[in-house]
């Protein structure tokens, strides 16, 4: 993982957005992290074109997919993916942009992040797939379609041997109960 650079080789333009002297033990978004997470378009589109990696993580190891597919900011997941960036990117946790979009309960994200090879069996460091984060907070759209994508998603089990129905919500039992 790269620490982003500052100064007139900044691609991310943390100067200009007046972060020149942040620390790198200072997890703050900026530049194209902020952008993604605001869903600012415009923005991403320009840091890109100066030579950005949409790939690359911020100081606390999250891309700009993470923070815009937590957000829901479908235009700015489209054009990061259109732009190369890993749609199965992981945090220091383990989280995936999946994971925050199922988390969220933001079904379009998650309907484009899937057509670009989410893998939705993915797991983070907790062993918990998209699928238990979309069940534990009551998402049913999200949890269909999960579903519909990978049936056997309702039987894995996370690292503490809990399956998603275990910790769902009570709306999503019944698309659970296998």
């Amino acid at each position: 993982l790269g620490t982003p650079k500052l100064g007139a080789d900044d691609p991310w333009n943390l100067m200009e957005d007046g972060l020149g002297s942040l620390r790198p033990q200072t997890p703050v978004p900026a530049g194209i992290w902020a952008a993604a997470r605001d869903g600012d378009e415009a923005r991403v589109l320009q840091l890109l074109e100066r030579r950005g990696d949409p790939a690359e993580p911020d100081l606390a190891g999250y891309t700009a997919l993470h923070y815009a597919s937590r957000n829901g900011h479908l235009g700015v997941c489209r054009l990061l993916l259109e732009r190369g960036a890993p749609c199965d990117a992981r945090t220091p946790g383990g989280a995936t942009p999946l994971h925050r979009a199922c988390y969220c309960g933001h079904l379009a994200v998650t309907e484009l992040l899937l057509a670009h090879g989410a893998d939705p069996a993915a797991t983070d460091g907790d062993g918990r797939t998209g699928l238990h984060k979309a069940a534990e907070q009551g998402h049913r759209e999200l949890c269909a379609l999960l579903l519909r994508q990978r049936p056997g998603l309702a039987a894995l089990r996370d690292a503490r041997g809990r399956s998603p129905r275990d910790g769902a919500h009570p709306a999503v039992w019944d698309l659970l109960d296998t």
